[in-house]
């Protein structure tokens, strides 16, 4: 593992990914790297405007890539089960759960949930549950979801997963950061029992620089914090490049294991792919079931898995 780097990614000719939030930072990266390796790339994205000029980037970096996008919204369900009825390949080899919104003011998805548990997790759940009959029978197949090293500021609270009693941006992200590994490692449990061959595996990117720091502030107007942030981003953190390369990792190195966990080697901030730290509390069966039953009851979007 060490110095591996995109030039190490195998050869994905025949393969499909459908890669969520793939319009810019390391979703981009990572969508330009898997049609650069022969991969044909769905690019799921919210804005039709946003996700159609970064297929024609990739198009025009990369002539030949089989590239598209494709609707979807993980802050509404209906977008999600309308992606997943008429736009969604017949058959996933890589589900690639990267979209994601940081420390945002307070609001709710279009069905009612705090916004970053519901983009973070409740929307990638439903889509994954939706998509799993087109994954599940395919040869190496892999689902990654990205989480971040920032889930350590807080465990799920089973009950109060909309941050109804209290709102505190961060420890919501932290919370939905956390849902993301206990979803893995309950949905890998899942498979296992169920004798599926499929992995799903989580990654992470260090500090990269992308626009997910710059979001909040931006949304407040809060426009000496988000300078701030982006002196930080141009400064100390890593390259969106560079962030790509855990999920590029868990998505196509070869014996990647399920519910793995992949970072950056340096601190978990920065380097090439390494095995991360994860709070215990990520690990943990009881907490994993729980919030699975709750998700499903949530979304309305049973796996069929035990």
């Amino acid at each position: 593992m060490p110095g591996w780097n995109a030039s190490d990614i195998p050869d994905q000719s025949g393969r499909t990914a459908v890669v969520t939030g793939a319009n810019s930072g390391i979703g981009h990266v990572t969508a330009r790297e898997l049609a650069r390796r022969g991969a044909r790339v769905v690019l799921a994205c919210r804005s039709e405007a946003r996700g159609t000029e970064a297929v024609s980037r990739i198009a025009a970096e990369l002539p030949g890539a089989e590239v598209e996008f494709a609707p979807l919204d993980l802050g509404d369900l209906k977008s999600v089960r309308e992606f997943a009825d008429s736009h969604a390949p017949a058959r996933i080899d890589l589900l690639i759960n990267n979209a994601g919104v940081m420390a945002l003011p307070y609001a709710q998805t279009a069905d009612g949930f705090e916004t970053q548990f519901g983009v973070n997790h409740l929307g990638h759940f439903a889509l994954t549950g939706l998509l799993l009959p087109r994954i599940e029978n395919v040869d190496g197949a892999r689902i990654v979801t990205v989480s971040s090293g920032l889930h350590a500021l807080a465990n799920i609270d089973i009950g109060d997963l909309n941050s109804e009693r209290r709102y505190r941006r961060w420890v919501a992200y932290g919370r939905s950061k956390t849902a993301n590994l206990l979803f893995t490692h309950e949905l890998a449990r899942r498979l296992a029992a169920g004798g599926s061959g499929v992995v799903a595996a989580a990654a992470h990117p260090g500090y990269a620089s992308t626009n997910l720091q710059t979001a909040g502030p931006q949304l407040e107007g809060r426009r000496g914090i988000e300078r701030a942030v982006g002196l930080a981003n141009r400064i100390v953190a890593q390259s969106a490049q560079a962030g790509a390369l855990p999920t590029l990792y868990a998505a196509t190195a070869p014996g990647v294991r399920p519910d793995s966990f992949t970072g950056p080697r340096l601190q978990g901030w920065r380097g090439a792919p390494a095995k991360s730290w994860r709070a215990p509390w990520t690990l943990n069966d009881i907490a994993g079931e729980r919030l699975w039953v709750a998700s499903e009851q949530l979304t309305g979007v049973a796996y069929g898995l035990s």
